[in-house]
């Protein structure tokens, strides 16, 4: 796997999370009745700079979990059974926004769906990603998105973070 190119350097993503949080804020007016679900593992990491950036423009905590989609995935069959979604607040009635580092086919927001319904019925369920690639093969739309980059399917895009890599950035890597 050789990289070709960083997208985003850490001024860039920290800019893609403000304008994402500012986005999410003016739909939702406000966040009230809000709530973030990170998809493990960096969409968990996003998704508390989405809260933190919140709590500084609003002053308001809101509540933020992550979600295990592995036993609700259709191309890779988990064999553990083991099930590491922390969501510790109800999320009946609330407007949940699930946070995931990248789009591709749809399919992990399919199976986010999934994991999510089964733990309540929320009011509404938005979808927050840093980068959107291209490539659906299921009708899935973020409704914020930090960037648009357009790449070949012999392409990946991977998303760093300090929290689990010790540094913030996003590559493209050629697959060939």
């Amino acid at each position: 796997m050789k990289q070709k190119a960083v997208i985003m350097d850490e001024n860039a993503m920290k800019r893609a999370v403000a304008r994402i949080t500012y986005e999410i804020l003016e739909r939702n007016k406000g966040a009230n009745t809000l709530c973030i679900i990170g998809v493990l593992s960096r969409g968990v990491h996003l998704a508390n700079r989405i809260a933190k950036k919140i709590f500084e423009l609003e002053n308001v905590e809101v509540n933020v979990g992550a979600l295990d989609i592995t036993p609700y995935r259709d191309d890779e069959k988990n064999t553990t059974e083991s099930d590491k979604t922390d969501i510790k607040f109800d999320i009946k009635d609330k407007d949940v926004v699930i946070v995931d580092d990248v789009i591709y086919t749809g399919r992990s927001t399919r199976a986010a769906l999934d994991a999510l319904i089964e733990r309540g019925r929320p009011k509404s369920i938005q979808l927050a990603v840093l980068i959107d690639r291209g490539h659906r093969e299921l009708p899935m739309r973020p409704d914020y998105v930090g960037k648009n980059v357009p790449t070949s399917r012999d392409e990946t895009v991977k998303v760093m973070v300090k929290e689990v890599d010790g540094e913030d950035n996003v590559a493209i890597y050629d697959m060939t």
